[in-house]
């Protein structure tokens, strides 16, 4: 395992591709580990989110982060999802995953139960004392129904392994009052391809990104620009990259990623359930977006 104390840049939050029977693909996974590397980006994510987490079994979630924990080497931080709204399940995953080799967790804020503020204080602080590795904390409100508010974040700087926050709550209101009060230390992340620019313009470092999926080299490039104050130069890129942006959430993510993919070649189109395949016509729509992102960039 490496440090990721100074972790900045453009991280993939990966989707775990599945054959058609709906089995782990692990040639697939390989291969977007290798098609990420050749992109450039600066870490990755596995098993978030983004990589259907919650309807991984535990020895798959494991199988799929030694795998990329083995085929990175060591050459970009490898951050492994484990969240939940189970405090105990989520203490063995993330302890899983520092045997694994995995460098930190992100973990997102508990869905359903809806934890108050101290609720959610006293979560993450027993995820991040029962590991010796980093926590990157994840507030995604619009998925979980669940915020986590500045106070609290605030209050999580002070806790032992919690490194930062991905933030894609959308309020950029909420994220500037975070950057304005958290220590120099604490790492800013966005947490939405589109927010990038403006997040790092407050201060963040760096993206964990859906779209890098797809197009690795543009987003690390555009991430990038944005850390170097490039902003005009990062500005056209984000312009070419839009379209592709908003599309990979015109269906319940990772469906569209996945059709994307896809269509590029790299994984079957398969979730599991209760995710469905997306409809031909938002599947026509990404296909022409990724036709002109490769015109452009060849």
């Amino acid at each position: 395992m490496g440090s990721i104390q100074n972790l900045r840049g453009c991280g993939t939050a990966l989707v775990t591709p599945f054959k058609k029977d709906g089995s782990l693909d692990e040639p697939a996974i390989l291969r977007l580990v290798d098609f990420q590397l050749e992109g450039g980006v600066d870490f990755l994510v596995p098993c978030g989110t983004t990589g259907e987490s919650a309807v991984l079994a535990p020895e798959e979630h494991d199988r799929v982060v030694e795998l990329v924990v083995e085929r990175v080497q060591g050459r970009v931080p490898v951050i492994a999802g484990a969240g939940g709204n189970n405090t105990a399940r989520v203490i063995e995953t993330a302890r899983r995953m520092e045997r694994l080799g995995a460098d930190g967790i992100l973990s997102v804020t508990p869905y359903y139960n809806r934890p108050n503020p101290e609720g959610l204080f006293q979560h993450f602080k027993a995820v991040a004392e029962s590991v010796s590795f980093p926590v990157i904390l994840y507030n995604v409100p619009g998925r979980t129904a669940t915020n986590l508010t500045p106070e609290t974040i605030l209050r999580l700087c002070s806790v032992k392994n919690i490194l930062g926050v991905k933030e894609a709550s959308g309020n950029i209101g909420q994220i500037t009052e975070i950057a304005l009060r958290i220590p120099d230390s604490f790492k800013l992340i966005s947490g939405d391809d589109a927010n990038t620019l403006p997040i790092i313009a407050l201060g963040g470092i760096g993206v964990i990104s859906v779209v890098s999926n797809e197009v690795p080299k543009l987003m690390t490039r555009f991430t990038h620009l944005c850390l170097e104050g490039h902003f005009k130069e990062a500005m056209a890129l984000q312009r070419q990259m839009y379209s592709l942006m908003t599309l990979n959430f015109i269906d319940t993510s990772p469906i569209p990623v996945k059709a994307a993919l896809a269509h590029m070649g790299l994984v079957e189109e398969t979730v599991r359930l209760p995710l469905v395949p997306i409809a031909p016509a938002n599947r026509e729509k990404l296909e022409t977006a990724i036709k002109r992102l490769g015109s452009i960039h060849q």
